[in-house]
């Protein structure tokens, strides 16, 4: 069995479906320093969406708002609210990724076709994943336009924090469909389990979850998959199902280099970040042992650290970015750590759990 059997290139961007794409598009600009680069609506022949085409790095977020009350948008968000729609790769191919798919036991969405403009055609088409949200492939090789067919340059700068690229995409499904997902993963797209995690991993005194991260041959694309877990009260996923009405991304981590300028640069922008008790960073030498930070620099901006056998990482998780408690995302910076934080799992599921109870969703 080949590695990379649709001949995944990367991520080629994560699409929203949201309620107001124009605003959208402003938040991430001014919260989170995203450009805008290319722009598709009513002034572009576009007549059913309207789109915005943010990035920062390789990072690359689009925001569609439907413009009718017919268009199958209009249902989505009147179901989920603003959430990740489509999380699109570029492929060596479109039709053979899409054929491998359905092969492999994909079920179609959007069958192979053309995208044309001015500067060439692209080849797409769209399989289902868990609850509504769809994979592209998308083939760009006949292509030299600034984003896709469709749009124009309409860029509008942001004030960079240091994003460079998505580390990883995390999707919260049912309990009992986790394994379910994962070996979809493995038929499907040819991905490996990474790592996984259970109950015993992942619990605090009220609630629990599971986790398996799957991974492509080079470790570049990475989706942990969520469950929940019995516990005494409700978890952050079951929440989450609650409020998204089903399985979806619950967040997009962001790698950056230098995570005390970009969690610096963040707040300065009124972005709000969960917060762990002082005890925490007490402990904290002792645990993960030295590093190059500053430890009054960690801990005044809240930042979370755990080290495995490849080195450490440095993290730090949003406040959900919307009204329902559902999409939120995740700073991070590797420095040789090539996992997820385990060990700050029970702290940071205690912040999350104090966020909740504020919600009376405990």
């Amino acid at each position: 069995m080949s590695d990379n059997p649709l001949k995944l290139r990367q991520i080629h961007h994560v699409e929203f479906w949201v309620g107001n794409a124009k605003q959208a598009a402003y938040y991430y600009r001014k919260a989170f320093g995203f450009s805008q680069f290319a722009y598709a609506g009513l002034e572009t022949g576009q007549r059913d969406m309207a789109s915005y085409a943010m990035r920062q790095g390789k990072a690359r977020l689009v925001f569609r708002t439907p413009l009718s009350p017919d268009h199958p948008a209009a249902d989505h968000l009147k179901m989920h609210g603003d959430g990740v729609r489509d999380i699109a790769f570029q492929v060596d191919d479109a039709d053979k990724a899409f054929e491998e798919a359905v092969k492999r036991g994909a079920t179609p969405a959007v069958e192979p076709h053309d995208q044309t403009d001015a500067h060439g055609h692209v080849r797409r088409a769209s399989i289902h994943t868990y609850g509504d949200t769809l994979h592209s492939f998308i083939g760009l090789d006949d292509y030299d336009g600034t984003f896709l067919p469709g749009y124009v340059d309409r860029p509008v700068a942001g004030e960079d924090a240091g994003i460079l690229r998505i580390d990883h995409i995390v999707g919260n499904v049912e309990l009992g469909r986790m394994d379910y997902w994962a070996g979809w993963y493995s038929e499907v797209l040819g991905f490996k389990r990474f790592i996984s995690f259970d109950d015993k991993d992942i619990n605090t005194e009220y609630s629990a979850l599971m986790s398996i991260v799957m991974s492509d041959d080079s470790h570049a694309i990475k989706f942990p998959l969520n469950e929940p877990a019995a516990g005494k009260r409700k978890s952050q996923i079951e929440e989450y199902l609650d409020y998204y009405r089903g399985p979806g991304v619950q967040h997009i981590a962001l790698q950056t280099v230098d995570i005390e300028h970009t969690v610096r640069r963040l707040r300065e922008n009124g972005v709000e970040f969960l917060s762990v008790p002082p005890a925490y960073y007490d402990q904290l030498p002792s645990r993960v042992g030295e590093i190059d930070e500053a430890l009054v620099m960690i801990r005044q901006l809240g930042i979370l650290v755990d080290r495995d056998e490849e080195g450490y990482l440095l993290q730090l998780f949003t406040r959900p970015v919307e009204d329902r408690p559902t999409v939120f995302f995740e700073l991070i910076h590797r420095k040789g750590s090539k996992g997820f934080g385990k060990g700050n799992f029970k702290a940071l599921f205690e912040a999350i759990e104090r966020e909740q109870a504020l919600r009376g969703n405990l």
